[in-house]
């Protein structure tokens, strides 16, 4: 479990690497969300390509990140889910909110 965010002027990239599950999810959306604010990004690029697992919890990370970018006007783009846990987006239709693209190089903000 680590991430790490990057900046392309109004974008903040974070890559995930591990399970986002409860033992992890407050950690990740304090650091998004507060370097949301505080260098004024509105758009969230959400690198899964290392990305193994995701509970409710990591889905509601995602969600709150959503929330706030499209609050300021911007966007949030989910990139190369893998297929374990896009099982979990399904099933839980949440994949119907989100722009989930092949590839960061997919991604258009």
């Amino acid at each position: 479990m680590a991430w790490k965010i990057t900046e392309n002027g109004a974008t903040l990239t974070v890559a995930f690497e591990g399970r986002l599950v409860a033992a992890v999810a407050p950690n990740l959306r304090d650091d998004v969300l507060g370097r949301m604010e505080k260098e004024n990004k509105s758009n969230v690029l959400f690198d899964l390509s290392k990305m193994t697992h995701i509970d409710s919890s990591g889905l509601g990370v995602l969600v709150q990140v959503l929330q706030k970018a499209k609050a300021s006007g911007g966007k949030v783009v989910l990139a190369a889910l893998q297929s374990a846990p896009k099982i979990v987006f399904d099933i839980t239709k949440v994949s119907r909110v989100f722009e989930i693209v092949p590839t960061v190089a997919d991604a258009q903000f």
